[in-house]
């Protein structure tokens, strides 16, 4: 991940692309989907809803962390496992994702992966 806040060249990423509802996938198993998403250059994230599977609780995916996005599909892969997912700071609201402790705690954890 050479910028964790942009998706990499290759990733299948367009600009203005709306991955909403998008199933997520790591390589161990579906992560949610796609709540929300901010594009916004040098920030670009997902808010990844788990349902069940992280008690109800939404997730913050860094751009960087999507290897693939296939549009037919409409899923997007990540590099990092499910528990290293389950294993990031833990997102709670909205007001985080401009919270800039919390965005550099959430970029060096998936840098340190």
């Amino acid at each position: 991940m050479s910028s964790v806040w942009m998706y990499a060249r290759d990733s299948g990423y367009t600009p203005r692309q709306s991955l909403v509802g998008f199933t997520v996938e790591a390589a161990d198993g579906v992560i949610g989907h796609v709540d929300r998403q901010q594009d916004q250059p040098g920030s670009q994230h997902l808010v990844v809803d788990t349902g069940v599977w992280v008690f109800g609780q939404s997730v913050l995916v860094p751009a960087g962390a999507v290897t693939v996005i296939d549009s037919e599909a409409q899923t997007v892969k990540v590099a990092p496992s499910r528990e290293q997912i389950k294993g990031a700071p833990r997102f709670t609201t909205d007001s985080e994702t401009a919270d800039h402790r919390y965005l550099s705690s959430v970029g060096n954890y998936y840098l340190s992966l």
